[in-house]
């Protein structure tokens, strides 16, 4: 593989001398950011952002139009295919317009959100990054496993990294949100919040029922238009609903911080191994404490007692409750500003980039820390 030229990088000040040139793949769904429903999208535009005011220079590529401030976007969609998510083929074609369109760009490495374009990777003659944004396990990671070394990985937790420790990795950086564009707010409304899929996996029927449990009104807020989460709501929801539970549909940006900044607390009870949940920092940056299980990244992302309330079984979410509302809005605000800002998921990345590009050199690990 050809060896890049780079200037090694002052970690959160970008590059000494000059930028870093990156291919930046976004997934095709959704435009970025995203205008509702896309959270690899917030993250993707954030991450663009405030690497361009690092003096780095991004061309994007994605769909439909661009609200980032990349110095050049390549669409390989007009208009993105949202109705399709969760189809394999409009990814492909994303796939493949990204893999032409990078043939005439002149770029450092390029960095990947999506599945299918690490497909692509073998054989360039930069490196590839990939942030796996999902599950590890599985068919996903016996994809990575057949792509041998012409990618490297980035896990957003050690949970999910602990999942599959075979596989490339090269970094963990958590995700992470512009945390000021968040209105914090300490008086909160007697209602619970439930923001996500309507899905078996993130279980907002155990949302309702442990609000129910307690007194309090429910809002759900989110996407049901899978055919798994349609026939999901029509098994469990609708035969809960009642005038305690507002089914409020898909929240765009302002009307999610809305929602996130009056809850007394957010129940997030995922019944998977979820690798991240960026919903918990969102709700935090509001002043909002989480409810949720022990599960996947959770224990990484919410200080118990602190910032939220975590537990094993359904049957303690009432509970939980309780406590959450007696918790610090100040705390949850504090935690996400110390350790989920853009500039520290930034600085992670940087490093990241840095160390790829000093294997592709073949310096030695000590050359690499004296820089």
């Amino acid at each position: 593989m050809k060896t890049a030229s780079v200037t090694p990088l002052v970690p959160g000040r970008g590059a000494a001398a000059r930028g870093l040139r990156i291919a930046m793949v976004a997934p095709p769904y959704f435009t970025l950011p995203p205008i509702g429903y896309g959270g690899i999208e917030v993250v993707v535009a954030g991450l663009v952002d405030e690497l361009v005011e690092r003096g780095h220079l991004i061309t994007l590529l994605g769909a439909g139009r661009n609200g980032t401030r990349a110095q050049t976007f390549l669409s390989t969609y007009a208009e993105p295919p949202a109705e399709k998510l969760g189809e394999a083929l409009p990814e492909v074609v994303h796939a493949a317009r990204v893999g032409e369109l990078l043939a005439d760009c002149d770029v450092d490495l390029i960095h990947d959100h999506t599945l299918a374009g690490p497909l692509l990777a073998r054989g360039r003659h930069v490196p590839t990054v990939v942030t796996v944004h999902g599950p590890a396990t599985g068919d996903v990671g016996d994809l990575y496993r057949a792509l041998g070394d012409s990618v490297r990985l980035i896990s957003i937790s050690d949970s999910q990294r602990a999942s599959a420790p075979d596989l490339p990795w090269l970094a963990t950086v958590h995700n992470a949100i512009p945390v000021s564009t968040f209105p914090f707010q300490v008086e909160k409304d007697d209602v619970a919040l439930f923001l996500g899929r309507f899905h078996p996996e993130k279980a907002p029927h155990l949302a309702i029922d442990a609000a129910r449990a307690v007194g309090l009104p429910i809002v759900l807020a989110g996407k049901c238009s899978e055919p798994v989460e349609r026939e999901y709501f029509a098994r469990e929801i609708e035969p809960r609903l009642g005038p305690d539970v507002e089914i409020f549909g898909v929240a765009d940006a302002d009307q999610k911080r809305r929602l996130l900044a009056r809850a007394c607390c957010l129940l997030f009870p995922i019944c998977w191994e979820e690798p991240f949940g960026l919903v918990m920092i969102e709700a935090m940056a509001c002043g909002t404490p989480v409810v949720a299980f022990r599960r996947g990244a959770v224990p990484e992302i919410v200080v118990d007692g602190v910032t939220g309330v975590i537990v094993d079984e359904p049957g303690e979410l009432p509970d939980a409750i309780r406590l959450a509302r007696r918790l610090d809005p100040h705390d949850c605000r504090a935690h996400v500003e110390q350790h989920f800002s853009t500039a520290s998921m930034v600085t992670g990345y940087e490093l990241a980039y840095r160390r790829l590009l000093d294997e592709e050199r073949g310096s030695s690990p000590a050359a690499s820390a004296s820089r």
